[in-house]
C-alpha cells in the first residue's frame, strides 16, 4: 500500500502554474513586486489545478511520541513532558494552539507513540508502540512499525482532506526528537554531527558534545542505508517523525499544499522527498529554525523559509504563520485588479526580476 501511494504521486499542473503566473504578471503592479507571494500563489494554483484557488481551510496535524534516546541524558527535558504537553495541546494551552487560533486554523493531535497512556476526547489514538527504543543501543523500531507510522500520517491527511481541509501543517511533540532528526539527516546525507546536531529545546555545551558523540556512535553501529528511507526511520528515527513523513506523502498524493515547521518537520520532509522527489513541489517552508541542521536540509531541498523570526519551539508553530501568508497570496491572485481592469496602460513596465 505504501509503495502504491508513493508511486502514484503526480506533479502539480505546469500549465496551471504558467497560467497563474501570467495572471499575476497582468496585475496592476510592477512585475515581480510582490516577491514570494507571487510564487506561492502560482504554486498553490498549480497544486489546486485552477488559477483561482478557493479559500484555504487550514489545520496542523501534530504527531506526539516518545524517544528512547533520552535515556542517554541528551534531551532538554524529562520524558514525561511529552505526555504533559500533549494534554496541554488538547486543552488549547500551548504555543501551536495560541498561534493557530489567531489564524483560524485547527490543531489535530495524534498519539502515535507516547510512552504513557493518556486520554482525552479530542485525542486521535493511533499508538504504534509506547515510544521508540534507545537507538544508541538498538534499532529505534521494527521496519514494519516505521511503515505503519508513515501510513498513519498518510491516513491522517486523507481524513482531513475528506473533511474539506486544503492546507496542511505538520507539527510534533516528543522529548528527544531533535536527536532522531539529526540522526536521520546525517544518515541520509553523510553530514557531520557538527552540521546536524544542535541544542534542541536547550542543553548545556557539555550535553551538546555528548549528544553529538552519541548520535555519531549510533550511526556507526547501525549503518542505516541512505538509499532506503524506511531503514533509516527504523534504525534511528522516531514515530512522530515517521508520522510526519506520512503527512508530507499524503498531502502530495491528495494534491494539497503542506507546510514545513522547523528542524524536525524539515527532517521528515527530507525523508518524504527521498521516497519520491515530487513531494518537494507541494512543500511550503514556514520559518528558519535555529537548529544548525535545518539550514542544511533547506539547502538539500533547495527551499527557502518564508520567515526569519528566531523561533525554535517546534510543535508546528511556524505553520499557522505561514497559513496567513498563503491566504494573502491567494487574495492577491483572486481579487487584485489587472492593468486592464484598472484602466492603466502597462507599456512602461520594465521587467527587473532576476
Amino acid at each position: 500500500m505504501l509503495q502504491t501511494i508513493i508511486q502514484t504521486i503526480e506533479s502539480p499542473s505546469a500549465a496551471i502554474r504558467t497560467a497563474a503566473q501570467a495572471r499575476i504578471d497582468s496585475l496592476a503592479k510592477p512585475l515581480g513586486s510582490l516577491g514570494r507571494l507571487e510564487s506561492i500563489a502560482a504554486q498553490v494554483a498549480a497544486i489546486s489545478g485552477t488559477i483561482t484557488p478557493e479559500a484555504r481551510r487550514k489545520c496542523t496535524i501534530v504527531m506526539a511520541a516518545d524517544h528512547g534516546i533520552v535515556d542517554e541524558g541528551i534531551a532538554c527535558a524529562p520524558q514525561e513532558v511529552t505526555a504533559i504537553q500533549t494534554i496541554n495541546m488538547l486543552k488549547n494551552l500551548t504555543g501551536i494552539c495560541a498561534l493557530s487560533s489567531s489564524s483560524g486554523a485547527r490543531v489535530y493531535v495524534v498519539d502515535i507513540g507516547i510512552k504513557a497512556q493518556i486520554s482525552h476526547p479530542d485525542l486521535i489514538e493511533r499508538k504504534i508502540r509506547p515510544g521508540t527504543a534507545n537507538f544508541a543501543q538498538e534499532a529505534a523500531m521494527e521496519r514494519h512499525e516505521a511503515e505503519q507510522a508513515v501510513l498513519t500520517g498518510i491516513q491522517m491527511v486523507q481524513e482531513r482532506v475528506n473533511k474539506g481541509y486544503n492546507l496542511i501543517g505538520t507539527g510534533e511533540m516528543g522529548i528527544g526528537n531533535t536527536s532522531c532528526s539529526s540522526a536521520i539527516f546525517m544518515a541520509l546525507t553523510g553530514a557531520s554531527a557538527d552540521e546536524a546536531v544542535g541544542k534542541g529545546g536547550g542543553i548545556t555545551d557539555e550535553a551538546l558534545a555528548l549528544k553529538k558523540q552519541v548520535i555519531a556512535a549510533a550511526l556507526a553501529r547501525h549503518q542505516p542505508d541512505s538509499r532506503d528511507p524506511l531503514d533509516v526511520l527504523a534504525k534511528v528515527g522516531g514515530l512522530d517523525v515517521a508520522g510526519m513523513v506520512g503527512c508530507f506523502l499524503g498531502a502530495a498524493h491528495s494534491k494539497v499544499p503542506v507546510v514545513i515547521d522547523g528542524f524536525i518537520s524539515a527532517a521528515a520532509a527530507l525523508v518524504a522527498c527521498r521516497f519520491n522527489p515530487l513531494v518537494r513541489e507541494y512543500l511550503i517552508p514556514s520559518h528558519r529554525s535555529a537548529e544548525p541542521g535545518f539550514t542544511h536540509i533547506m539547502q538539500e531541498l533547495k527551499l527557502e523559509p518564508l520567515l526569519h523570526l528566531d523561533m525554535r519551539l517546534g510543535e508546528g508553530t511556524g505553520c499557522p504563520l505561514a497559513f496567513g501568508i498563503v491566504d494573502a497570496a491567494l487574495s492577491m491572485l483572486n481579487t487584485m485588479a489587472t492593468f486592464d481592469e484598472a484602466m492603466i496602460n502597462r507599456d512602461y513596465l520594465v521587467d527587473i526580476r532576476p
